[in-house]
C-alpha cells in the first residue's frame, strides 16, 4: 500500500498540479492508496471552517486509514532516530520520523514532498514512490 504524506494531500486539496497529486488522483479510485491516522490529524488540523472540515474528513476517511501508534513504534522511531543523529540528521519533525518508521516497519511505501523523508530513503530503506 502506498500511504500518502500530509505534504501531498495538502497540494491535492488546494489543486495544486504536481507528479505527486496526479498520482493520488489516478490511485484514488484504486483504493491502493492509504492514510495513517497521524497524516489524518495533520491535514484535519489545518482545516479552518467546519462545513470544509467535514467534506475533508468524509473524502479521506473513504480510504483506509491505518492505525500507527503503540509501543513498539515508539520505540523503532526512537532507534531511527538515534541512528541518523549518529549519521549526523537531524530530524525535524517527530511525525515525521514516526510516519517513516510506521511505513518502514509494515512494508508500506510513501509518497511525499518532503526533504525530511530522503535521509530515512537512504540509509534506513523507506520505500518512497517517485511519480
Amino acid at each position: 500500500m502506498v500511504i500518502v504524506d500530509s505534504t501531498v494531500w495538502i497540494d491535492f486539496l488546494a489543486a495544486r498540479a504536481s507528479p505527486e497529486t496526479s498520482f493520488v488522483k489516478r490511485e484514488f479510485a484504486g483504493r491502493k492508496i492509504g492514510l495513517a491516522d497521524l497524516i489524518l490529524c495533520e491535514v484535519l488540523q489545518c482545516i479552518r471552517d467546519e462545513a470544509s472540515f467535514e467534506r475533508i474528513r468524509l473524502l479521506l476517511t473513504m480510504l483506509p486509514v491505518l492505525d500507527t501508534g503503540g509501543a513498539a513504534l515508539a520505540v523503532a522511531s526512537a532507534r531511527n532516530y538515534r541512528v541518523l543523529r549518529a549519521k549526523g540528521i537531524t530530524v525535524r519533525k517527530m511525525i515525521d520520523c514516526l510516519i517513516a518508521t510506521f511505513c518502514i516497519e509494515h512494508r508500506h511505501s510513501l509518497l511525499h514532498n518532503d526533504r525530511d523523508f530522503d535521509p530515512f530513503e537512504e540509509h534506513l530503506g523507506l520505500r518512497i514512490i517517485h511519480p
